[in-house]
């Protein structure tokens, strides 16, 4: 390839960059005047994933509990009431927590591409494989929310910045390392269980994405498969 084509391809990828500034905006809620004493719909549920005692009635102390988890993730309203995206959060990470350290049980993600990052979107996990050997992970991901959907696919990554900013939002990225146009594997500052995702990025901790930084090279393969819960 040319550089004229070459250089089309990175500014295609600054250009189309999927930022989550809309979701550093809107993701945290602002703190409820008080906690609701609504007994929500998955009540019970909930007290048992929060380790409550799991009456189904709703309490102070429950509505706390709930109000403090919704916080940490960016749950909004963070009222403390059991509803469905409280609970399909809590269920996405009880999901996550029985795949263990075998992610590729299945098979889905390619295992004679050598080195490979794999992106379940069902269950919103990545993990970097060589062969049939895991090398890291699984680590839990924030991926494109409904109508900016993390497109599916194999690929592989194209362009790396360290210490990328968005000149659209104008926000740090860091750790980018872009897969597929505008989306990239980079670290977030909020939760990556915050409802509802990004704009189509693979949004992950600082911690899992400077060691996918170190563990991946230009023109390395990504597989991407799956489909978002809500999406």
């Amino acid at each position: 390839m040319g550089d004229t084509y070459r250089r089309a391809v990175v500014a295609l990828g600054v250009t189309a960059l999927v930022a989550p500034l809309t979701l550093v905006l809107t993701a945290a809620p602002a703190q409820a005047a008080s906690c609701t004493a609504t007994t929500g719909p998955y009540q019970k549920k909930v007290e048992k994933f929060l380790g409550r005692p799991a009456d189904g009635k709703q309490s102070t102390a429950d509505c706390n509990a709930i109000r403090a988890f919704q916080t940490k993730h960016g749950i909004a309203p963070n009222a403390g009431y059991a509803g469905p995206i409280t609970w399909g959060v809590m269920d996405l990470m009880t999901k996550q927590k029985a795949v263990g350290k075998n992610p590729n049980k299945s098979g889905k993600c390619p295992v004679n591409k050598g080195r490979i990052a794999c992106v379940d979107l069902t269950l919103q996990l990545s993990w970097i494989q060589d062969g049939k050997k895991l090398v890291y992970g699984p680590v839990p991901v924030r991926t494109g929310r409904n109508g900016y959907e993390t497109r599916t696919g194999l690929k592989k990554v194209y362009w790396r910045n360290l210490n990328h900013h968005s000149t659209i939002y104008d926000v740090p990225m860091p750790y980018s390392q872009f897969f597929d146009g505008g989306q990239a594997f980079h670290s977030v500052g909020v939760s990556v269980w915050s409802p509802p995702g990004s704009h189509g990025c693979v949004n992950m901790t600082k911690t899992d994405a400077k060691k996918y930084w170190s563990l991946l090279k230009k023109n390395d393969d990504v597989y991407v498969y799956g489909r978002k819960p809500g999406t």
